[in-house]
């Protein structure tokens, strides 16, 4: 997996969700500089945390891999 590309992803589709990274990081129960780790691909989501990443954001897991698309 390209960590760039996953945090890219993320970064995206959280905008598109009106998110702030405070408000992602809320519903994730993660403080906001995770999200920005994510976001700039400085590290990955643990996997446990994939579903709820993808369930609000409105993806599937398969969209969670953008080189797929």
């Amino acid at each position: 997996m390209n960590q760039e590309k996953i945090g890219k992803f993320i970064a995206e589709r959280r905008k598109e969700c009106n998110l702030t990274q405070e408000e992602l990081a809320e519903k994730l129960n993660v403080n906001s500089r995770s999200i920005s780790r994510w976001e700039n691909g400085k590290c990955m989501p643990d996997m446990s945390m994939y579903n709820s990443i993808c369930e609000v954001l409105g993806i599937s897991i398969l969209n969670s891999y953008p080189e797929r698309n």
